[in-house]
């Protein structure tokens, strides 16, 4: 070996390791060939990644520092591991942190860094990453290319990812289950409430209702008129029923209809019920079955308080009416309605065939519900004021006739005017008998045309003009027509009876006459008959 050189003895000079021999003549050392560059020249200048340029110093390396997410557990360092002191960060430009390349692949290409930031080699893969400390100074620290925390493997985001889309997903969950759930509630209680499983029933009921009621309502009517209305109880030798009064005075007179107390008048027994069940006997005072009124008194009761009686005349159709009475023996019975019609002639009665039981009344009609039992019984205004005594009804099968009957109410009932029912009280108290007012004719009932008609002779055989009375004196004869009374038409005999009855003795009629085909107009002043 030529220790000059270095080349062993008898071998041939070469050049660079495996580049062949040294050509003789000029000889020159071979210069090391130099690797090229794994990326372009960079257009600004900047040194290749990972070395420093010869125009400006390598920065110091900086090592990522992992900020953990709100709610992340970060792993401390391990016991006894070196841990790098923090290096300050540049004063002019601060890189942003680089993920390191993978170690195993050192040929794999390396990312460049942006244009504007300088190149850090990546911290070694088996350096731990240390805990960042805040500094007492927070502004010191502050690292403003720093966009987002690094995030250590099983963090979430507090923000993107997700998590939204759970929480819209358990809403979603939370209302289908409320559903569902109200949905098996409605059921389950629909069928407890059908099956009645569950206890008792509570049904809801209404209250704080006044105990009071308006003077003018039917409940304030009968509030004040029960208290003077009885129930009368009539039992004869051969006839017994049941019917209605009501007090007259603070002296037991009690005024009730002729049919009610018949059965008892030659020898019967009569006892009077009031509302609050205190029962006492009546006895007859006067009765008269041509207007169908009677009066009874009771005796041994304290307290008594009289209707007030109102006026008749006063009465218009469709004031609203009040009924009180004990229909089929069902005591203190109230009935309400209107006036439906008034001065309805009509006639009850006739058992008698003499005819000196039939009544003529010059009727108020009401459709208030009368039965069987309300004869007798007070019709009321609005004010509780009597104005009529319920005295008759039409049945759909027996016509017009007294309450003694069986027939039932079809809203068509008729009570006796007030104003006609004082007068006749007042004469069966003071002297036991009423009185009626007459023209002295006999009128012939069989007549079938339009008008009531003089007969030619009374039914005794008499002269059918009484000598001497209110007719003859005014210039009537047998066989005149009697077609009008005070300019108001009249059709039937009865109808002109109910006409007369309806005044009083010494009262003055206008009647057309029709005789021989002319028509005259006479005046007629009311005479006086007797009548039991």
């Amino acid at each position: 070996m030529d220790e000059g050189n270095g080349v062993p003895q008898g071998a041939e000079p070469t050049g660079a390791a495996g580049a062949g021999p040294i050509p003789d003549g000029d000889f020159e050392l071979a210069k090391p060939e130099r690797p090229s560059p794994l990326h372009e020249p960079d257009p600004y200048s900047t040194p290749p990644y990972g070395e420093p340029g010869p125009w400006a110093p390598a920065p110091p390396v900086q090592h990522p520092v992992a900020t953990p997410a709100q709610g992340t557990v970060m792993t401390p360092p391990v016991a006894g591991a070196a841990v790098p002191p923090e290096p300050a960060p540049a004063p002019t430009e601060p890189a942003a942190p680089i993920a390191p390349a993978p170690p195993t692949t050192p040929t794999a290409p390396i990312t460049p860094a942006p244009p504007t930031m300088p190149a850090v080699p990546p911290a070694p893969a088996s350096a731990p990453l240390p805990a960042r400390q805040l500094p007492a100074d927070p502004w010191g620290r502050y690292d403003p290319w720093a966009a987002a925390p690094l995030q250590q493997p099983g963090a979430v985001a507090v923000h993107g990812g997700r998590r939204p889309r759970r929480r819209r997903a358990a809403l979603g969950w939370t209302l289908a289950l409320v559903l569902v759930a109200a949905g098996v509630g409605g059921l389950v209680g629909g069928y407890v409430e059908r099956e009645g499983i569950g206890g008792e029933v509570t049904l809801p009921q209404a209250k704080g209702v006044p105990a009071g009621r308006a003077p003018d309502s039917v409940a304030g009517i009968a509030a004040r008129a029960l208290p003077s209305v009885v129930t009368l109880h009539v039992a004869g030798t051969d006839e017994e029923g049941t019917g209605t009064g009501f007090v007259l005075d603070d002296r037991g007179h009690i005024l009730t209809n002729n049919h009610v107390v018949a059965p008892a008048a030659s020898g019967g027994k009569i006892s009077a019920t009031f509302s609050d069940g205190t029962s006492v006997k009546a006895t007859v005072v006067g009765r008269d079955s041509g207007y169908d009124l009677a009066v009874v008194q009771v005796s041994g009761v304290h307290g008594l308080t009289p209707l007030t009686l109102g006026d008749s005349d006063d009465v218009r159709v469709g004031d609203p009416v009040v009924a009180i009475g004990a229909p089929f023996d069902l005591a203190n019975t109230v009935t309400a309605g209107i006036i439906s019609a008034k001065e309805r002639p009509i006639t009850a009665g006739g058992e008698k065939s003499d005819g000196s039981d039939v009544s003529y009344v010059d009727a108020l009609q009401t459709d208030a519900p009368i039965n069987p039992g309300n004869s007798g019984g007070p019709l009321l205004d609005s004010r509780a004021h009597v104005i009529g005594i319920n005295s008759a009804i039409r049945s759909a099968d027996s016509g017009s006739e007294t309450e003694s009957g069986q027939a039932g109410s079809i809203g068509l009932g008729f009570a006796i005017p007030v104003n006609q029912a004082k007068r006749v009280a007042e004469e069966l108290i003071d002297d036991g008998r009423a009185t009626h007012p007459v023209i002295g004719v006999d009128l012939d009932m069989g007549y079938s045309g339009d008008g009531a008609r003089v007969d030619s002779r009374a039914p005794d055989g008499g002269p059918a003009v009484v000598k001497g009375g209110p007719a003859e004196r005014a210039g009537l004869r047998a066989g005149d027509l009697i077609t009008e009374v005070d300019g108001e038409p009249v059709h039937t005999g009865a109808e002109l009876i109910v006409r007369i009855r309806a005044r009083e003795p010494g009262d003055r009629l206008r009647l057309t006459v029709e005789r021989g085909g002319t028509e005259r107009e006479v005046s007629v002043v009311l005479g006086t008959a007797g009548q039991n």
